[in-house]
């Protein structure tokens, strides 16, 4: 193949991956601006919000940790909370691995890896030809920095916003997980038990005296390990892939 149809190839998977990134980088942006808000409000700077985002791409993830760090959390707190939370994107990077093109090489997988969220990873699942790392580049390149754009203008936002606006703007982020949440629960009895679980372990926690000493942080491991493990234990999933 010559070199210039091979640079043609290239540049046509970048293109596509773009394209496809779009829509993603546009959501981002939106749900990130709530972020960079609850950010700013939470004592972090503008710089801090954004190398945040940067650093990390997972919107439930950050959500945690920020509350971890305005509780004052440890560093162990914080460590656990991420292996929980994010463990999922084990899962996800062993599936997409099996789609990669032969040609994508091991720092190349690292890459990739790095910006591998639930909307990416849907999106190259779907995508109809072996994934190549032109078009990975190009499908992530676009909501990396819609996320890091939306935390950092949230976060400029929220400190030239009147406190009421910020405190009405944070609800957003709050809104985004109960419309991930509400609709995999109208359709999932075991994921309405491990919601309800998870809710009600938390204000225990929260309201009994006996549990003054548990920190913000614990808490979160506590109640997502608890209602995980019993969600398994009571629906079980059968051979064919249903509970």
């Amino acid at each position: 193949m010559r070199k210039k149809d091979i640079q043609y190839g290239i540049q046509h998977e970048i293109q596509n991956g773009l394209r496809d990134g779009v829509p993603i980088a546009l959501g981002y942006f939106s749900v990130s601006f709530s972020f960079g808000i609850m950010a700013m409000s939470g004592g972090l700077s503008i710089v801090q919000a954004a190398l945040t985002s940067l650093t990390n791409m997972t919107s439930a993830g950050q959500f945690a940790g920020l509350q971890i760090i305005i509780a004052g959390g440890t560093l162990l707190e914080m460590a656990a909370t991420q292996l929980i939370i994010n463990l999922r994107y084990a899962l996800m990077s062993l599936s997409l691995s099996q789609k990669l093109s032969g040609s994508v090489t091991m720092w190349q997988r690292f890459v990739i890896a790095f910006a591998n969220t639930d909307e990416i990873f849907a999106v190259a699942m779907s995508h109809n030809k072996e994934l190549t790392f032109p078009y990975m580049a190009g499908l992530q390149a676009l909501p990396i920095l819609g996320w890091t754009a939306g935390t950092a203008c949230g976060a400029a936002a929220g400190s030239m916003l009147p406190a009421a606006v910020n405190s009405a703007l944070s609800v957003a982020l709050y809104g985004m997980f109960l419309a991930v949440v509400i609709p995999a629960a109208k359709k999932s009895r075991p994921v309405l038990f491990a919601v309800i679980l998870a809710a009600c372990m938390s204000c225990l926690i929260y309201y009994l005296p006996l549990c003054a000493g548990i920190s913000a942080g614990m808490s979160i491991i506590l109640c997502t390990v608890a209602a995980a493990a019993a969600g398994a234990v009571l629906f079980p999933v059968k051979e064919g892939g249903e509970p």
